[in-house]
């Protein structure tokens, strides 16, 4: 079984990202990383030589920043990246640059591949999400998150990346799942109030145009409170 993992980063030392603990959580799993390196303007590029593992395959990608509608430039970056795995690949791996495999599921994510791979009627594997929320020891667990998503999917190139890369589908449907008691840590809201501003302003550029973000987070400190305290 030949397994490859693929993530997109961009900017991540700016916004704090660890996506270098997010690439090292999938190392152990796969037999490639494909990396799709965006146009940053901090040391990301740095930080990604500095893992120095021959796994991994850097893709460079200039994103296209007017794809602001929905949030599409994310599902354009993960298609980059699913594209540049290998086509001798049996499943893919996806983390985003603010998702860690924690290593104690490393077996049982495996275990379930190599189960599920003779089974063509199963295309993905979806994981369970644990959210942590303002600090470590903080998990948000109300309706608002999402506890599930697809994470695993086959090597078939009719499977896209959806909306803002959320999730995946194929030829437009929905991908016929196997759930598997495995976790994915999300550490997107672990920043400092102000830091976390900062994110939402870049983050909400994807969905909107200049104006109506800064309309949107004019009230600086109310966001803060905001962050913190819900």
């Amino acid at each position: 079984m030949f397994v490859s993992g693929f993530t997109f980063v961009r900017n991540a030392v700016k916004y704090d990202y660890p996506f270098v603990e997010s690439i090292r959580s999938l190392l152990p799993l796969v037999d490639e990383l494909i990396v799709c390196l965006g146009n940053s303007s901090d040391d990301t590029a740095s930080l990604l030589s500095e893992i120095n593992d021959s796994k991994i395959k850097i893709v460079p990608s200039v994103w296209d920043d007017s794809l602001r509608e929905g949030g599409r430039v994310l599902a354009v970056e993960t298609d980059k990246a699913f594209h540049a795995v290998s086509p001798t690949a049996d499943w893919c791996i996806y983390l985003q640059a603010d998702e860690v495999i924690h290593e104690e599921d490393i077996p049982v994510i495996r275990d379930e591949m190599e189960k599920a791979l003779p089974d063509r009627n199963i295309e993905g594997l979806l994981l369970n999400y644990i959210h942590f929320y303002g600090s470590y020891s903080c998990v948000g667990s109300s309706r608002r998150w999402y506890r599930h998503e697809i994470r695993i999917i086959r090597n078939d190139k009719r499977i896209h990346s959806y909306r803002d890369a959320q999730g995946f589908r194929i030829d437009g449907r929905m991908l016929n799942v196997k759930k598997i008691d495995a976790r994915i840590f999300h550490y997107g809201w672990v920043k400092s109030p102000m830091l976390q501003r900062e994110k939402q302003m870049n983050f909400h550029k994807l969905w909107h145009a200049d104006e109506k973000v800064e309309k949107m987070v004019q009230d600086a400190p109310l966001i803060i409170r905001r962050l913190i305290y819900y």
